[in-house]
């Protein structure tokens, strides 16, 4: 019987006789059996060179992610080329700490545990955690950078509560790196924890000062007890619900992120307190994410998210000229979902929501209906469809 071949980058690599080792985050969520996120970081004893001949089209992000990167199905893969250094474990790695050198290796299919971290990811699976929890923590985040602390805290939710970790001021991080940091942290169960963290951190102003200034805007506490923009756009994360296979949409996550980032720029106009921050804000999402590298076909869906986040709210009392081209969109279904998610989270209870979405579905059921308009409305012979 012929061998199987495994395509991925991964099996290319191990096929072509290097060795290649899951790293950090790529090994533990095996191990949790958790849904990968988009990127999967490898160590391997190949050079550059043999990296090239292999994979051919090869991007370059930054040393300090990775020395080489692929795509391939979906999936960033970030190597890291081996040289004698690392090998002997003498290089000093910035952010590097034990937790995170948790590997898998891809031929065998072992798990390495060169820190001793699996009561950690014991406790991760739901087993009896045995031990000092405080001990153990901090030495699996010990010399640990702030950024790879928050991520863990969002994907993995531990039990144990951190202090803030300053961030080093004038430490460069590229905006790949704040890409991958951004999405691993909304497509985890708890951004809200990274988040936060990041914050009190100190990171958040530094590199996404458009989302620490969500800090600094209070919210009517008759509509909004939760607290102000930013208590009230964390707590929309709560109110996720995962998808089939258990992850969550990058684009509601961003969307829910970013959709009141519009409000630290708006002025009060009447009774409207933040007059065009939608509109706003859609703006000042695109910037950000063409900041951090999101190609444009992403960026105009989260626009598309932002700048109608406010429409679901008024769709049973809004002419259908206002609503349809809106609701044409294949994104709609999510902006009902964004909406859910803000509602639920401002205390004002569902019942509009539950009105609107509705609405909705009466219009898909009239757009289907060759005896009726969009709206409803009995049509005559000449007009039916």
């Amino acid at each position: 019987m012929a061998q199987t071949v495994d395509p991925s980058p991964p099996g290319a690599l191990s096929g072509a006789g290097f060795s290649v080792i899951l790293r950090g985050f790529s090994a533990i969520d095996r191990y949790l059996e958790k849904p990968p996120l988009p990127f999967i970081f490898i160590e391997t004893n190949a050079g550059l060179q043999d990296l090239a001949r292999i994979f051919g089209e090869l991007r370059f992000p930054g040393v300090e992610l990775a020395d080489a990167s692929v795509t391939d199905g979906g999936f960033d893969y970030y190597f890291r080329c081996l040289d004698e250094e690392d090998r002997l474990g003498t290089r000093e790695k910035r952010g590097s700490f034990a937790l995170l050198s948790f590997g898998l290796d891809w031929r065998t299919g072992r798990f390495l545990d060169p820190c001793g971290v699996y009561p950690l990811l014991r406790e991760f699976r739901g087993r009896p955690f045995t031990g000092a929890e405080a001990d153990i923590w901090k030495k699996a985040l010990d010399v640990g950078m702030p950024t790879g602390i928050a991520l863990i805290l969002a994907r993995y939710d531990p039990h144990a509560e951190l202090a803030p970790v300053e961030w080093p001021g004038g430490l460069p991080l590229g905006p790949e790196e704040q890409r991958v940091l951004l999405t691993g942290l909304l497509l985890s169960q708890k951004p809200e924890r990274g988040l936060q963290f990041l914050k009190d951190s100190g990171f958040v102003g530094e590199f996404w000062p458009e989302l620490a200034q969500l800090d600094d805007v209070d919210h009517s506490k008759e509509f909004h007890p939760e607290g102000n923009v930013w208590s009230h756009t964390l707590e929309t994360f709560q109110h996720r619900k995962p998808l089939a296979g258990g992850g969550y949409d990058l684009r509601l996550s961003l969307g829910l992120l970013l959709h009141d980032i519009g409000k630290p720029l708006a002025e009060a106009s009447g009774a409207r307190r933040f007059d065009g921050h939608a509109e706003l804000g859609a703006r000042a999402a695109s910037r950000f994410l063409e900041r951090l590298g999101f190609d444009q076909d992403f960026r105009d869906d989260i626009y598309y998210l932002v700048k109608n986040h406010m429409l679901p709210a008024a769709l049973k009392r809004l002419p259908l000229t206002r609503t349809q081209e809106i609701m044409e969109s294949p994104l709609f279904p999510a902006l009902m979902e964004l909406y859910r998610c803000d509602e639920s989270s401002s205390f004002k209870g569902l019942d509009g929501y539950y009105e609107n979405s509705a609405a909705y579905q009466a219009y898909l059921r009239y757009r289907r209906n060759p005896y009726r308009s969009a709206d409803g409305k009995i049509l005559g012979k000449r007009q039916r469809r």
